[in-house]
């Protein structure tokens, strides 16, 4: 059972902007009264009409929802496009009874084709005469928000702090073009805890660095990644979480944030394994960061994983040529707990364990150990294969 943050109301309807008939393709996620929004956007050169527009909406403390297209990014589409990303805040917020510069939008799909406008019109009509605030109307709006995905991604948290209980829930899409910063395509989380908007801006950013820009499928930053926070308003009887309870508040986001994040690369555009990557012992977290991005964005190391051989080489040369100082004779690794490389040295093990290890199970572990030094990352990505090469050389035609 999913609890629904108070104040939230949610839709998804079909607009006939996707090809396939009767799939939902249109989103509203509205709160009743004004609330505090915050947003992390691509940081792609190349940015869709609706990012251009959201990002300079947010952070703020007056916004009344967010207006989804699927089927369709509204990217590369020059003038017109921004146009048509304006037109549908004007529509949707009319709709619920807001002025356009409380609504934020979101588009994903095919780049470099124009909005279905009279669809979009009309599925934002439809999609407001069928908000609603229970489990089903969630999951309406998810279904709405998904193109390439296999399957909803969702999460919830609900926690108690100083001033009363409140919930976090969270929906995002994304299967490929997935490289961070960001990496999300599309997440939106909901929650009735009380925030500033300076606060609520802080807290989504160290989430998204701990979350969403720590993932990748295939490299490539998309052009319509956004990530937003909608939050109650606080008032004089329900004030701003601060303090301890923010922090635990920051806390149960990362959480939350990690979940939804992980579900991208474990549905990954024909991917057969979720690879989960730890580094340590690094000088910085920065350092361990960009570490683990080389592992992550190396075909050579995904391909491994695709045929599970263990040719434990890849995964260290990809740490070397990071950029970023290691100590290769107090360098160690482990792929699925099973060690491989210690002090600079190979160490014997059964090749057919870990390639067993590997085919055995959709996730694999691989912990690096680069030095002494505080510095540690988690990334998380996929393996590449043939299916992936196929489902992407045919995903326009």
């Amino acid at each position: 059972m999913i609890e629904i943050p108070k104040g939230f109301r949610f839709a998804g309807v079909s607009a006939g902007i996707k090809s396939r008939a009767g799939a939902k393709d249109v989103s509203l996620i509205v709160s009743d009264a004004p609330c505090v929004a915050a947003g992390v956007y691509t940081t792609n050169q190349i940015v869709a009409a609706p990012v251009v527009l959201s990002r300079v909406r947010t952070p703020s403390e007056s916004m009344r929802g967010i207006v989804v297209n699927s089927g369709n990014a509204n990217a590369c589409t020059g003038s017109r496009g921004h146009d048509d990303a304006v037109e549908m805040t004007r529509v949707a917020a009319s709709a619920c009874g807001a002025s356009a510069e409380q609504f934020l939008v979101m588009s994903t799909g095919v780049i470099g084709r124009f909005l279905p406008m009279d669809k979009v019109r009309h599925g934002i009509a439809s999609a407001s005469q069928a908000l609603g605030s229970s489990e089903d109307f969630f999951l309406n709006a998810v279904d709405g928000i998904m193109t390439t995905d296999n399957g909803r991604k969702i999460a919830s948290r609900s926690a108690t702090n100083s001033v009363g209980n409140f919930n976090l829930l969270g929906m995002c899409k994304g299967a490929g073009m997935i490289g961070p910063k960001m990496a999300t395509m599309l997440a939106i989380v909901v929650t009735d805890a009380p925030l500033d908007p300076v606060d609520a801006q802080r807290t989504l950013q160290g989430a998204a660095n701990r979350s969403f820009n720590c993932i990748s499928v295939e490299g490539h930053m998309s052009t319509n990644d956004s990530l937003v926070l909608l939050a109650a308003r606080p008032t004089a009887s329900n004030p701003a979480l601060h303090g301890s309870d923010l922090c635990s508040f920051a806390g149960d986001l990362n959480e939350l944030c990690i979940e939804l994040a992980k579900k991208i690369p474990d549905d990954g555009e024909g991917a057969t394994h979720l690879i989960e990557i730890h580094v340590r012992g690094a000088n910085t977290d920065a350092d361990a960061d960009a570490i683990a991005r080389s592992i992550a964005l190396s075909n050579l190391v995904k391909t491994a994983i695709t045929g599970g051989d263990p040719n434990w080489g890849r995964i260290v040369s990809a740490a070397g040529y990071a950029g970023v100082p290691i100590q290769p004779h107090r360098t160690a690794l482990l792929l699925n707990k099973i060690p491989l490389f210690d002090k600079g040295e190979p160490l014997p093990f059964d090749p057919k364990q870990v390639s067993h290890s590997i085919r055995g199970s959709k996730l694999t572990v691989i912990e690096l150990d680069v030095g002494l030094g505080p510095g540690r990352a988690t990334h998380w990505t996929t393996d590449l294969n043939t299916e992936y090469v196929r489902f992407n050389s045919e995903y326009t035609t």
